[in-house]
């Protein structure tokens, strides 16, 4: 039987293109690192630009905007900037906005830890560096896919919903989307409550006193959102049980930054400051887990007015313990939840 003749490879004619066809890239993984936000300066007018955006979210202040808008424009907004920038200048560092500085520090570091397999960018949720900014700037290297990684370890509306939210408007108006991943909320991940451990360790080892309690604090949120269904006051709980289990010291979770009149989540941070004292309890650390970088409400709230507050009330030792930012425990621990979201894309 004679064999077949051999195929003749079958040659297509190359692809010519268009002389003034744009060149494209296309292939790359970004990740995308967002926090809260900053003014650009500890000025009023910055302050102001930067309060009107972040209280404009009906993510942040949940009453009707028919009622909401007159109290924002025409008190909140002539009323609180200045005190406001007060504070920020307390903190402000000669890089920028603290929070600014850090995110943009854990940025880099997670570049580093990545290498060539993905381009890591930051962004922020109000002000300047927005998100839908940044989102082109990765579709502009080739990124195709990108990991949003909102850095609040509990789940809120307020806080990982308005990220999503701001995303997704900002992928509207794309003809070309990216595929897009959202990191969840790590409220009680082995590696961020070892992280979270080992910070507070290193911590306490450069104190010359021994704490009686570990206090930890959260952003407060409104008592509505809780009864509403917001999963964030149980993780913050679960946040601070398991932080005492590994730490194996007493620890108690408090919230702080409460916003008019309306019952926020309790205990309040500051009014756990004022009755400690009273109860026994002359020395303390605070921590604040909730936070993935330091910003105006650890650094001027908490480390400067708490400490004050407890002092004063008749505590005899108070020590703020830094946020995780850009130090080798927290970083270690984002390197590996972002890998873990990265999975089959990598």
């Amino acid at each position: 039987m004679t064999a077949p003749p051999p195929l003749t490879p079958l040659r297509l004619p190359p692809v010519l293109l268009p002389a003034d066809h744009k060149p494209v890239r296309a292939g790359r993984i970004g990740v995308l690192l967002v926090n809260l936000g900053s003014p650009d300066a500890p000025d009023v007018p910055s302050v102001r630009r930067f309060l009107r955006e972040f209280l404009s979210d009906p993510r942040v202040i949940e009453i009707p905007q028919i009622l909401w808008r007159p109290i924002l424009n025409l008190l909140i907004l002539n009323i609180r900037p200045r005190t406001t920038a007060a504070n920020y200048a307390k903190v402000w560092l000669k890089e920028g906005s603290p929070i600014t500085v850090y995110t943009q520090a854990q940025a880099q570091a997670l570049q580093e830890r990545l290498g060539d397999a993905a381009v890591v960018d930051w962004a922020m949720r109000y002000g300047s560096r927005s998100i839908g900014e940044r989102l082109v700037a990765l579709m502009a290297q080739g990124c195709d896919r990108i990991l949003l990684a909102p850095l609040y370890p509990q789940y809120s509306a307020a806080t990982n919903a308005t990220v999503v939210d701001e995303a997704s408007r900002q992928l509207m108006a794309m003809r070309w989307q990216p595929a897009l991943r959202t990191l969840p909320p790590y409220f009680d991940n082995p590696d961020h409550i070892a992280a979270l451990a080992a910070s507070i360790r290193d911590g306490l080892a450069g104190l010359d006193f021994v704490p009686d309690l570990i206090v930890t604090s959260f952003h407060g949120m409104p008592l509505r959102t809780l009864e509403a269904g917001d999963p964030y006051h149980c993780q913050c709980l679960k946040t601070g049980r398991l932080l005492g289990e590994a730490l194996g010291l007493p620890v108690k979770v408090t919230f702080q930054s409460r916003f008019g009149r309306a019952e926020w989540l309790k205990p309040y941070t500051d009014d756990t400051l004022l009755s400690l004292p009273k109860e026994g309890v002359k020395k303390i650390a605070v921590v604040c887990p909730g936070f993935a970088a330091d910003c105006l409400e650890t650094l001027e709230e908490v480390a400067m007015e708490g400490r004050d507050e407890f002092l004063e009330a008749g505590g005899s030792d108070f020590a703020y313990i830094p946020c995780l930012n850009a130090g080798e425990p927290g970083m270690a621990m984002l390197e590996a939840l972002v890998r873990r979201e990265l999975a089959g894309w990598l």
